[in-house]
């Protein structure tokens, strides 16, 4: 049972009592370590332990402090390593121990999300939408003073982010070391992560043939892509208009790509609008292999609509977490502090899904002695 105290705090103050506990959960320092031992492959743990990082920088990414010296110095471990075995340390974290506690605290607050009845209905009945997209990391000025008047800020790196439409979480994030390299270079990696009844939907620079072969009825995986300018495909029908949304008219046609000696027959929905883009483009065309007999034209455009979902991720993780710390040069510390605020994003995000489930005080004493007790 709860103690009168604790009673009384949530009753009060749930929203906080839940925060803590959840930080306190994902960021246990047994769970950051075992995740690093199992994904780390150079680096080893010695004096200074990966949950110690993990710990230093939560204080940054959440503003408590506004550098990691800053950070170093309040938590007083220079009684264990010293500034520069530090910073070491940060600037040889393993990409995949980054996208690691990512994806393994996500996968934890995913199923905290289901347990509550937190999850938003699916878009689209029977299928999985993921939206995906890529972001670089700030410019910094973190450079050599004999450059800096020269030479242009560095990009640490990229990351293209996962985000699931039920849970509003991130569930998986791909770094990259080079800020200025294509989001095409990771496509391997994108496509290991589809699963069966999943559509993902992305912008046009995720609109390659090799993307879309990939991607196909017969194996259960499906896309709903805007058309890159650059792919060329043969018209298979005339465009026939099927309705409006609350944006423009909505027309289909058949349409075939193909890739290597493969050929794929798709859908080519296309969306005139009524109020041009932010790029002054009146017309946005889509591919889909959806069957139409799940899926109308109309119902894809609604689906590529809701795209603006992961660019209000990256708005709120740049509003409000230092994710993109101007003194981390060093592309992989930089790249893990933004996973960490992509983690601090996904508890947000959990909590948002634990108050739209409940209504009521009692509720929400429940709710939060049931994160307590998980």
């Amino acid at each position: 049972m709860l103690s009168t105290v604790f009673e009384q705090f949530v009753e009060e103050s749930p929203i906080s009592v839940m925060a803590r506990v959840l930080m306190e959960c994902i960021f246990m320092p047994e769970r950051l370590d075992k995740i690093f031992e199992a994904h780390a492959t150079v680096q080893y743990q010695q004096d200074l332990l990966f949950s110690s990082q993990v710990d230093l920088m939560s204080l940054v990414v959440c503003g408590i402090h506004k550098s990691v010296h800053a950070a170093y110095r309040a938590k007083a471990i220079e009684k264990i390593v010293s500034t520069t075995a530090l910073y070491n340390k940060l600037s040889g974290i393993e990409l995949n121990v980054s996208q690691a506690l990512l994806r393994e605290t996500a996968s934890d607050l995913m199923y905290l999300i289901q347990a509550m009845g937190g999850e938003q209905a699916d878009l689209l009945t029977g299928y999985k939408l993921k939206f995906v997209d890529g972001t670089c990391l700030a410019a910094t000025d973190h450079r050599l003073d004999a450059i800096r008047a020269y030479a242009a800020s560095s990009l640490p790196g990229k990351a293209i982010a996962i985000l699931d439409q039920a849970s509003k979480l991130v569930t998986d994030v791909l770094l990259v070391e080079d800020g200025h390299a294509q989001e095409r270079a990771s496509f391997d990696q994108i496509l290991a992560l589809v699963k069966p009844k999943d559509i993902w939907c992305g912008d046009r620079n995720f609109c390659t043939a090799k993307v879309l072969i990939y991607n196909n009825i017969e194996k259960e995986r499906f896309f709903v892509i805007r058309q890159h300018g650059s792919l060329g495909f043969k018209e298979l029908s005339e465009l026939k208009y099927i309705g409006e949304t609350e944006t423009g008219k909505v027309f289909e046609q058949k349409i075939e790509i193909s890739y290597e000696g493969e050929i794929l027959q798709l859908r080519r929905v296309l969306v005139k609008l009524n109020v041009p883009t932010r790029d002054k483009e009146w017309e946005i065309a889509i591919f889909t292999n959806l069957p139409s007999s799940d899926a109308n034209a109309v119902e894809v455009a609604e689906i590529y609509r809701n795209r603006w979902k992961i660019e209000t991720l990256f708005q709120t993780v740049t509003e409000n977490f230092n994710g993109e710390i101007q003194t981390l040069a060093y592309p992989k510390a930089a790249l893990f502090s933004f996973s960490m605020a992509l983690v601090a994003y996904n508890i947000l995000a959990t909590l948002r899904g634990a108050l739209g489930s409940v209504n009521g005080g009692l509720k929400k004493l429940k709710l939060a002695y049931l994160i307590f007790i998980w």
